[in-house]
């Protein structure tokens, strides 16, 4: 089984040219690789000229194809393999990730995506038959791990979900895929990270990446695998693992950040559920308010106060402007 991989990027020739280096070593190469370079420079262009790395086509767009959801859509209509596999630029893969991705596809026949697994700073432990986890632990498939003080206020609020990591509650704000335990296990999922992500070239015929999630593109994935989901089963592989660095270049403002926290929310909870019940909507509502309040008291107790402070007013912003405008859902 071919595949095809597509990386998109914004101002970060180190990172790119990092991320190429750690394909290089994989067991399994991709098949064809797709740059999609929004950069305002040729940076990234000049630092991969060099015919380091095989099967690499390299493409710099314009400002009308640039944002993470166009520049994904053109990576697609070059893709000419039977697996597409999207990775964000700032991510370094262990030799085996390709090999343990695509491998899911032969397992699991009915699989029309299939999602990686990020290696966390996240201690989790082995657990017997006969024992409970703490208060402040979760505990999922013989494993247990810290929820978190954030989590651990949302349990005792009632507003933690109780579903399986990546699956969406009615309320929304559902477990992430990082609530999954380092078993080496394929889960079936509803949505995974889009940068870590892949996917049958044949979904492509039926829906792509909405361009309502302009730029940065907060929850595009989640809003992608949604709707692909509808059409056949996502799996997460456990085996398949990464690391994510979390690259602070080519990120927006924190309080366009911060609306795009609470807006492109709001807009991923309503496609999955049209119509929640009123219980739904007062915990999504209360939840805003919670993570808002945390949000601004990190002004006291982070180094970083103006990030604090202007997410904070990003997210208020994005509450209240619900009231007056609601995001209208492509499905």
């Amino acid at each position: 089984m071919q595949f095809s991989l597509i990386i998109c990027t914004y101002m970060r020739p180190k990172p790119v040219s990092d991320l190429l280096d750690s394909v290089k070593s994989q067991i399994k190469y991709p098949d064809q690789i797709i740059i999609v370079d929004g950069s305002t420079n040729t940076n990234t262009k000049d630092i991969l000229k060099d015919g380091r790395y095989e099967n690499l086509e390299y493409y710099l767009i314009d400002e009308n194809q640039r944002g993470l959801t166009k520049q994904r859509n053109f990576g697609i209509e070059k893709a000419s393999k039977d697996i597409v596999c999207f990775l964000d630029d700032d991510i370094i893969l262990t030799p085996t990730y390709f090999e343990e991705l695509i491998s899911t596809y032969d397992e699991h026949p009915e699989a029309i995506g299939v999602g990686g697994y990020i290696i966390e700073d996240v201690s989790w432990r082995e657990i017997n038959n006969n024992e409970h986890p703490r208060y402040d632990e979760y505990e999922f498939d013989g494993y247990a791990r810290s929820l978190g003080s954030r989590n651990v206020l949302r349990k005792r609020l009632g507003l933690l979900s109780d579903k399986s990591p990546g699956v969406m509650p009615e309320f929304s704000n559902g477990l992430s895929i990082s609530f999954l335990p380092p078993s080496n296990k394929i889960y079936r999922v509803e949505h995974f990270m889009g940068g870590v992500s892949s996917f049958r070239n044949t979904l492509f015929n039926n829906i792509q990446f909405s361009e309502y999630f302009k730029g940065y593109g907060l929850y595009e994935d989640s809003d992608f695998c949604l709707r692909a989901s509808k059409l056949g089963d996502l799996y997460v592989n456990t085996a398949a693992k990464l690391h994510h660095y979390h690259d602070d270049s080519g990120r927006p403002n924190r309080f366009e950040y911060g609306k795009m926290v609470t807006r492109n929310g709001w807009y991923i909870w309503r496609l999955k559920y049209p119509k929640p019940s009123f219980k739904a909507k007062v915990k999504w509502n209360l939840i805003v308010i919670l993570l808002l309040k945390l949000r601004f008291l990190n002004i006291f107790t982070t180094k970083d106060k103006k990030k604090a402070f202007t997410e904070s007013i990003g997210r208020f912003v994005g509450w209240i402007g619900l009231l007056f405008s609601k995001p209208k859902i492509e499905r």
